[in-house]
């Protein structure tokens, strides 16, 4: 079974400030705290932006995929529309 190591929430922010505001590479960073350039990537995801642009973030996506499916829907309508006004043009005429 593999030992793994905990590190604390400083050393961490500190590791992600590192690559964000001093922009050393991930690589390099990684090397030098002797932690794997995976775990880096995984705090820089998770405790790079506050938490409240997260939840921003997370609430735009909500809202462009809600209005990406009543796109679809309205495009949808537009379209049966369309082909029930040609039919009919086509029966008058």
């Amino acid at each position: 079974m593999s030992k793994q190591q905990r590190y604390t929430e400083e050393f961490k922010q500190a590791a992600v400030k590192q690559v964000t505001e001093r922009q050393f590479s991930v690589a390099e960073v990684a090397e030098r705290l002797g932690v794997s350039s995976h775990s880096i990537y995984a705090w820089i995801k998770r405790c790079g932006t506050p938490k409240d642009e997260r939840q921003h973030s997370s609430n735009q996506q909500a809202e462009i995929r809600r209005l990406q499916a009543e796109l679809r829907r309205v495009t949808d309508e537009r379209d049966i529309l369309k082909k029930a006004a040609a039919y009919f043009a086509k029966l008058s005429g």
